[in-house]
């Protein structure tokens, strides 16, 4: 399975790709927003950090418009995903990015229907959000299973991306299910190699390493 940053944070992008946990980038505007920084200045920075796919989000709703934002992000770097909204206009806006061989993801997923038409017009990944939907009292994990059988079960190409991840759990059942790319937050990326039995033993291995005659 494939780790992509869910960051607009190049900090983080730099150090969790120091640890080799870094296949991607996804961003959006909420994330863009709390940089600080401009749009273009950060995907491009983070696009000379990082070789895999970088989201970058559209912020119109039109066919028309997003298409206009698609062809400029895209032209930007060639490492660049186009990411659009799963509503009717963004599903045209898919069909034609692939028509030109834009890459997409399609984000704001919350069922597997929707995941059905994502993968019918045509887009490179299909971002579900677990966390959103566990926050309503829905099993987000059940909807990525349902998504990797109906996927399988039409030898579909696009990527199954959970997004919207809160905890290592989320991580690790996606992996069992199969799905392709998880994206996560820096701090739960570091939260993948914590375990207590690690730190009591590495504390018990450095604590005898002092009795050892030097």
């Amino acid at each position: 399975m494939k780790f992509f940053i869910d960051t607009a944070d190049v900090k983080e992008i730099r150090e969790a790709a120091a640890m080799g946990l870094v296949d991607g980038v996804t961003t959006n505007p909420s994330l863009v927003a709390k940089s600080g920084r401009k749009f273009r200045d950060v995907l491009l920075e983070i696009c000379d950090i990082v070789k895999g796919p970088v989201s970058a989000e559209v912020v119109t709703l039109k066919h028309d418009e997003m298409m206009k934002e698609a062809r400029e992000l895209s032209a930007l770097r060639p490492n660049i995903v186009v990411k659009i909204p799963l509503i009717p206009e963004g599903l045209k806006a898919v069909r034609t990015c692939a028509e030109e061989g834009i890459k997409t993801n399609v984000t704001l997923c919350f069922s597997a229907t929707q995941a059905l038409l994502a993968a019918k017009a045509g887009a490179n990944y299909i971002s579900p959000f677990v966390g959103r939907l566990d926050d309503i009292s829905t099993d987000g994990m059940q909807l990525i299973g349902e998504i990797v059988q109906i996927y399988d079960n039409y030898d579909f190409k696009t990527e199954v991306l959970v997004a919207s991840v809160r905890h290592p759990m989320h991580c690790q059942q996606a992996a069992l299910m199969g799905a392709h790319v998880m994206t996560a937050p820096y701090s739960v990326l570091m939260q993948l190699s914590k375990h207590p039995l690690t730190d009591i033993g590495l504390s018990k291995f450095l604590e005898d390493w002092k009795k050892v005659p030097q």
